[in-house]
C-alpha cells in the first residue's frame, strides 16, 4: 500500500518572497512613488527590504507624514475594507524591494492559510497599538518628547535590545512633518540631543538608549 505523501506546511515567509499569480515584486529607488493619494485601492503591499513613507496632502498642499514602514510590514490594506481610493501617498525613503499582492489574492490566502492570516493579524494589532500611542503622544507630549520617541522608534528600540543605527536618510523636514512641528524646532532639539550624548552623527544617525530619558521624564 503506497504511503500518502505528506503535505508541505505553508510558509508565510516563502509566500511573501515568491512571485506568482497575483504577486509581483518591484524595486523602487529612493523617492519613487509607489501609489498616490486618490489612486484606485486594489492591492496590498509588503516591504521585503527598505523603508516606505506614507504621507497625506491637504487641499492647500500641506503634507503630513502619517506612517513609516520597514522590512516585514504590510501597507495599503485599506482596500480590504472596501476603501475605493488611496487616502495617502506611499513613497520609498531608500532603495526598497516591495511585493504587490492583488486584492483577490490577498483575500484568498487570508481565508486559505491560517499561518498567513495569523501573521497579518499580528501586524494589524501591532500597527493599531502604534496608532493609539501616536495619538496619545500628539495630544499630550511636547514636540521634544515626540521627536525623541520618533527617533527611538526609527532605531527599532525595544525590538532587539539596543537601538540600531538609522541608515535611511530622513530629513529634518520629514521629522517635522511626522511630529507636527517646524524644521527649526527639530534642528534645535537634534543639536540639543547631540550635545547631551543622546544621539551621534557618524555618517549614519546613531540613537543611544539614554534618549529614552527624554520620553520618560516628568
Amino acid at each position: 500500500m503506497a504511503r500518502k505523501a505528506k503535505s508541505v506546511p505553508f510558509d508565510p515567509g516563502a509566500f511573501l518572497a515568491t512571485v506568482n499569480h497575483g504577486r509581483t515584486m518591484s524595486e523602487y529607488p529612493m523617492g519613487q512613488v509607489i501609489f498616490s493619494q486618490g489612486d484606485a485601492a486594489d492591492s496590498v503591499f509588503y516591504v521585503v527590504r527598505g523603508k516606505i513613507k506614507i504621507a497625506v496632502t491637504s487641499e492647500h498642499g500641506r503634507e503630513a507624514v502619517v506612517g513609516l514602514f520597514g522590512e516585514g510590514d504590510f501597507f495599503g490594506e485599506g482596500c480590504l475594507v472596501a476603501q475605493p481610493l488611496r487616502l495617502a501617498t506611499a513613497a520609498s525613503m531608500s532603495v526598497s524591494t516591495v511585493m504587490r499582492l492583488e486584492k483577490s489574492e490577498m483575500i484568498r490566502v487570508l481565508h486559505a492559510e491560517p499561518a498567513f492570516a495569523e501573521r497579518f493579524t499580528a501586524h494589524l494589532l501591532t500597527r493599531n497599538s502604534r496608532i493609539e500611542a501616536d495619538l496619545v503622544d500628539q495630544l499630550f507630549n511636547s514636540s521634544e518628547r515626540r521627536l525623541a520617541r520618533t527617533l527611538l522608534l526609527l532605531a527599532n528600540f525595544g525590538k532587539e535590545g539596543r537601538p540600531e543605527p538609522i541608515t535611511t536618510k530622513i530629513s529634518q523636514e520629514t521629522l517635522a512633518e511626522m511630529i507636527g512641528t517646524t524644521r527649526p524646532r527639530v534642528s534645535f532639539f537634534m543639536n540639543k540631543f547631540r550635545k547631551l550624548g543622546f544621539i551621534d552623527y557618524n555618517g549614519d544617525l546613531k540613537v543611544n538608549s539614554s534618549l529614552l530619558s527624554v520620553v520618560l521624564r516628568d
